[in-house]
C-alpha cells in the first residue's frame, strides 16, 4: 500500500473509533478462524487494536471440533439430535477441559502475544452463568429428548465482567454455566454471546460464521438490514435451516437494548476489524426498525 492509501484506511477508521471509544461489543468466535492459524492471530490482533483505542472488546468462544476430536482421541463417540451435541456427565468433563482450559488459555495467551490483557473465564466463575436443562423435542412424533449436560442461558450475572472491564482487562469467557442444580451445563457459543450483549445492553453483537453472512435467494450478500426485513426473510423461506439459531440470537439482541447485530464471515482476515472500522465491512448488519 502507498502512503496514501494508508492514510485514506486511518482517516476512514477515524469516526468509528470516535464513535465507539467507551462502547462495550461482544463477539462471538468461532468456525474457521478458531482454527487456521493465521485467521486465529488476525482475529487476536483485532482485539487487542479494539481494546487500545478505547473500546471494551468481550469475547466469548465455541470449540465443537476441538471437543469433538479430544472426544475421538479418547474413544468416545459423539452424538446429536438437531446439531446439538448429547453430553452425558463424562462427555461434559471433556467439554470443561477443553472450552474451560486449552481453548480458553489458547485465546488468552495469543492476545497476550499480540499486546493485549485477557483473564479467560467460564460462566461458572461468579456464577457469570446460570443455566437450566434444554431438552429437545424430536419430529415427527413430538418425543422429548434428554440431552445430558446441554443446557440454555437462565441468568447473566455481569458483575465479573463489569469488574474485570473497570481492570481493563479483555474478558474470554467459555460457555459452560452452572444450575441451580449444582450440575455443569454446555451451552451454545451464540446464545451465551446474545444474553451478554443483552444484559450489559452492548453496542454490538458480532458472530463470527463460515459463511459471508446472510444471502438472499439469489446467494448475493444483503448487507443493512432491518429487523422486520429479517423476520420477512424468515417468513417466506429464504433465511432457513442452519441460519435460522443465529439469526434468532441475533434479532433478539437487537430488540433487547443491543445497537446493532453482525453477522460476519470468519473466514476473512481481520474480519472484525474490517467490519467495526470501515463503511463497507464485511457481513450482514442488523438494527431495529427505528
Amino acid at each position: 500500500m502507498t502512503s496514501h492509501k494508508i492514510a485514506d484506511v486511518l482517516t476512514e477508521s477515524l469516526p468509528y473509533i470516535q464513535r465507539f471509544k467507551g462502547k462495550t461489543i461482544v463477539i462471538k468466535y468461532g468456525g474457521n478462524a478458531m482454527v487456521d492459524e493465521n485467521l486465529k492471530s488476525s482475529f487476536a490482533r483485532d482485539i487487542v487494536l479494539m481494546k487500545s483505542v478505547g473500546m471494551n472488546p468481550i469475547v466469548v468462544h465455541g470449540g465443537g471440533p476441538q471437543i469433538g476430536s479430544t472426544l475421538e482421541r479418547l474413544g468416545k463417540n459423539s452424538e446429536f439430535v438437531d446439531g446439538m451435541r448429547v453430553t452425558d456427565s463424562e462427555t461434559m468433563d471433556v467439554v470443561e477441559m477443553v472450552l474451560g482450559g486449552l481453548v480458553n488459555k489458547e485465546i488468552v495467551n495469543l492476545i497476550h502475544q499480540h499486546g493485549g490483557n485477557s483473564i479467560g473465564l467460564t460462566g461458572k466463575d461468579g456464577r457469570l452463568i446460570t443455566a437450566k436443562k434444554l431438552k429437545t423435542e424430536m419430529e415427527p412424533t413430538s418425543e422429548i429428548i434428554d440431552l445430558g449436560h446441554v443446557g440454555q442461558v437462565d441468568q447473566i450475572d455481569v458483575s465479573v465482567i463489569n469488574l474485570l472491564l473497570q481492570g481493563d482487562f479483555i474478558p474470554v469467557i467459555a460457555p459452560i454455566g452452572v444450575g441451580k442444580d449444582g450440575f455443569s451445563y454446555n451451552i451454545n457459543a451464540d446464545l451465551v454471546a446474545g444474553a451478554i450483549a443483552e444484559s450489559l445492553n452492548a453496542e454490538k453483537l458480532i458472530l463470527l460464521t463460515n459463511t459471508a453472512g446472510l444471502l438472499d435467494s439469489n446467494g448475493e450478500l444483503m448487507t443493512g438490514m432491518s429487523s422486520s426485513t429479517v423476520k420477512e426473510l424468515i417468513d417466506n423461506g429464504t433465511i432457513h435451516g442452519g441460519m435460522l439459531p443465529k439469526i434468532s440470537c441475533a434479532l433478539s439482541a437487537v430488540e433487547n437494548g443491543v445497537k446493532t447485530s453482525h453477522i460476519i464471515d470468519g473466514r476473512v482476515s481481520h474480519a472484525v476489524l474490517l467490519e467495526v472500522f470501515t463503511d463497507s465491512g464485511v457481513g450482514t448488519l442488523i438494527t431495529t426498525n427505528g
